[in-house]
């Protein structure tokens, strides 16, 4: 299974032409509609690569902010177990909060700081569906090595790209707001090197599922995270200076969507 983030959605051109099915999320009894700019809202399903991988492409998540359950925006997760899915790869579109990020950059997720899962909101809240996994699901090993090596090495090896490509920690925020100053500098400080509204309860309930995980950032804005200008400055820096917008996400993804295309295809093909 593949989801694809704000932007990505370039990443179902890597299907065969045929065979392939495309399925309006509307028309999936139990699947809610998505509603953000840059997600389709279709399943598609093809193959992939010389190998002929079988692929259930998600063209468009489901966002918690988008007033959906935590329930309801995984579902797609459930189904593609009940499909025997084995690996799930997962993509966003993420700010880039260590020093050093910028637009362009790509990161592999290493680990995760489910940030309103520690506060209350999470997928696994409620009574546990013991025919996908335990009540206490651990997460230490929640993102697959062996898969993140192949990826690297697909990347760097096979294909020569040579675009930043690094390993990092995503800090989950509910959104649908960016993050504040003061917010950027506390997500740096707890050790989030890379923030977004998604991937992390679609993880969780993968893993809960039995399910591998493969998780790309593209980092597509650098976080403000410096103090806003002061009215005591002489010549302060504008308010709006690096500030985040959604045409600015989308407009960084679709100049990187080739080689994480690419990658994909590659590292798809061996699975």
């Amino acid at each position: 299974m593949i989801i694809c983030g704000s932007g990505l959605g370039g990443i179902a051109n890597i299907l065969a032409d045929e065979p392939k099915v495309e399925i309006s999320y509307k028309d999936i009894p139990g699947f809610k509609s998505s509603t953000v700019a840059g997600h389709a809202g279709k399943l598609i399903f093809g193959l992939i690569g010389a190998n002929k991988v079988p692929v259930m492409c998600m063209l468009g998540r489901l966002h918690f902010y988008e007033g959906y359950t935590f329930q309801e925006t995984t579902f797609p997760i459930r189904l593609a177990k009940r499909l025997d899915v084995s690996t799930v790869v997962v993509t966003n579109a993420a700010g880039g909060v260590r020093e050093g990020f910028v637009p362009g950059d790509l990161m592999l997720i290493e680990d995760h700081i489910n940030f309103p899962g520690l506060a209350g909101y999470h997928p696994l809240r409620g009574p546990n569906l013991a025919e996908f996994g335990p009540r206490f699901q651990p997460l230490s090993d929640a993102y697959d090595f062996d898969l993140r090596k192949l990826f690297y090495t697909k990347a760097r090896v096979e294909l020569g790209i040579t675009r930043n490509i690094y390993e990092g920690t995503y800090m989950f925020a509910a959104g649908p707001t960016f993050e504040s100053r003061a917010e950027v500098r506390m997500i740096r400080t707890l050790g989030g090197d890379a923030v977004g509204m998604s991937t992390v309860p679609e993880v969780i309930v993968a893993r809960h599922s039995g399910m591998k995980v493969l998780a790309l950032s593209l980092i597509t804005n650098s976080g403000v995270g410096e103090k806003p200008p002061s009215v005591l400055e002489e010549n302060p820096k504008a308010l709006d200076e690096g500030m985040a917008c959604h045409e600015e996400v989308l407009e960084a993804a679709n100049e990187a969507s080739k080689d994480v295309q690419r990658i994909f295809e590659a590292t798809i093909n061996e699975l």
